[in-house]
């Protein structure tokens, strides 16, 4: 039934981008020539119609070529929609180089910018609206896919708490398939072992069979897929070392032989690491200028709140595990933990100057030095110092992952509220996050989080 459901939205959605794209073009011609002021009509209205109709195929088109017309449950409405404005893109500047070529100088450009921005508009709006439907729908029962789970141990008892958790994906089990023994999947019944697989599939015919096998039965591998492959089931597999993979695996090819990359991350693309360097670059030295003058106020008042240097700088660990030195505007009274102390918000040590720079953030200014430097970026996971460094790469996974790029001002972790005594082991899961999800735009929403959604952050090292 999913099957069936599936193709008639997809032909719904093909229909009705057809049906935005051929009306988004007259509107905006009657914009551009009878609404906004200094419109002379060149080539008649026809044209405009008949060239509509060619570029709405190519554009239905490049959307069916960027997976605009594929089920959409596993992936976020932000992710659908970036494929629709880069789909759009394309088709837009393909249209005008063809037309400079062509050197149809009398269409005019205005209206096609107005048709781009209504239409891409609509198109968007519409998939908003539409996923909204689905999730009602899917919350209330209908519209589910059915998946049969292989498994019954720890990554299938995962498998299950992620789609109860989020009942807007539509998947309903129908059943597992284990050996006898062992706790089970709790509320789901288990249909057999696996030597009855094979005909678990021909009977209850799933949407999709999920393979969240353990080590043990590994071996059963060729077995699960030859039962799916012979019964035509649509099957994905959770490996038992789903732990340790990024969210968004890459694999490489050696000579036809598939290789997966566990930690390859977007900044190791040099283009990438170039361009997120150059912000920093630019960003620090436009920052250190502009905050100069609060800089100077900010010295004077610690010169003055007690004795001691201005600046605090502190060893913690960056990019590649090296240390540095990380500076900061002295908020506390000197003491003797500044490197296995973790100060609270409430911290008797700090000044009352002091407590004004960390409300404030005003005493992470100093950062923008060591981001110039190259020792930190705008944007990364926070360092911390080596007593720490060594006490979590014990106790948390994963942690020493964040090394892997420059430690960051502020960060994805920072913007969520994951700053000061909270939990290091999601700390370190977000960070892990923006780590693999890194780019330009991850960064720019980070910084405008930031700074109109919160504070800088409060570091937790003793100053």
């Amino acid at each position: 039934m999913i099957r069936e459901n599936q193709r008639l939205l997809n032909q719904v959605n093909v229909i009705s981008d057809g049906a935005i794209l051929l009306l988004m073009l007259p509107i905006a011609y009657w914009m551009r020539f009878f609404v906004l002021p200094g419109g002379v009509v060149n080539v008649p209205f026809a044209r405009y119609l008949r060239l509509n109709a060619v570029f709405t195929a190519v554009q239905l088109f490049t959307y069916a070529t960027f997976g605009l017309y594929q089920s959409f449950r596993k992936k976020t409405l932000q992710q659908e929609l970036y494929r629709l404005w880069q789909a759009s893109l394309l088709d837009m500047a393909l249209l005008l180089s063809w037309l400079f070529v062509e050197r149809e100088i009398h269409y005019s450009r205005v209206t096609f910018a107005l048709f781009f921005v209504l239409s891409t508009g609509a198109l968007s709006g519409k998939r908003v609206v539409l996923r909204r439907c689905l999730r009602y729908f899917r919350q209330k029962g209908y519209n589910q896919k059915h998946v049969l789970i292989v498994g019954g141990g720890e990554m299938a008892a995962k498998y299950l708490e992620k789609i109860r958790g989020d009942r807007e994906l539509g998947y309903l089990p129908i059943g597992y398939v284990a050996e006898g023994g062992g706790a089970g999947l709790p509320g789901v019944e288990r249909l057999g072992g696996f030597d009855v697989l094979e005909a678990l599939l021909e009977a209850y015919r799933p949407d999709e069979v999920v393979s969240a096998i353990g080590l043990g039965d590994y071996h059963r591998t060729p077995q699960i897929i030859a039962a799916c492959e012979k019964t035509g089931s649509k099957l994905s597999l959770i490996p038992f070392y789903a732990d340790y993979m990024p969210s968004s695996p890459q694999f490489d090819d050696l000579n036809g032989l598939p290789l997966l990359n566990l930690r390859r991350i977007p900044l190791d693309n040099w283009g990438n690491a170039f361009c997120k360097r150059a912000m920093d670059v630019i960003g620090s030295g436009l920052l250190l200028v502009l905050s100069s003058p609060v800089m100077l106020v900010c010295a004077i008042g610690v010169r003055l709140s007690s004795p001691g240097p201005v600046i605090f700088k502190q060893k913690r660990v960056g990019r590649d595990k090296k240390p540095f030195y990380m500076y900061k505007f002295r908020s506390m009274r000197l003491n003797g933990a500044e490197d296995t102390g973790w100060s609270g918000r409430t911290d008797s040590r700090k000044t009352r100057f002091g407590a004004f720079l960390r409300k404030c953030s005003l005493d992470e200014f100093p950062q923008f030095w060591n981001v110039l430097k190259g020792d930190m970026s705008l944007v990364g996971p926070r360092p911390e110092v080596p007593y720490y460094v060594e006490q979590f790469k014990e106790e948390v996974p994963l942690y020493m992952v964040k090394h892997q790029v420059r430690p960051g001002i502020t960060g994805w972790a920072q913007v969520n509220g994951l700053r000061g005594d909270t939990s290091i082991k999601r700390r370190i899961e977000h960070d892990i996050y923006y780590i693999e999800h890194w780019s330009l735009r991850f960064d720019l929403k980070i910084l405008w989080k930031t700074l109109f959604g919160g504070k800088f952050l409060n570091d937790e090292a003793v100053r």
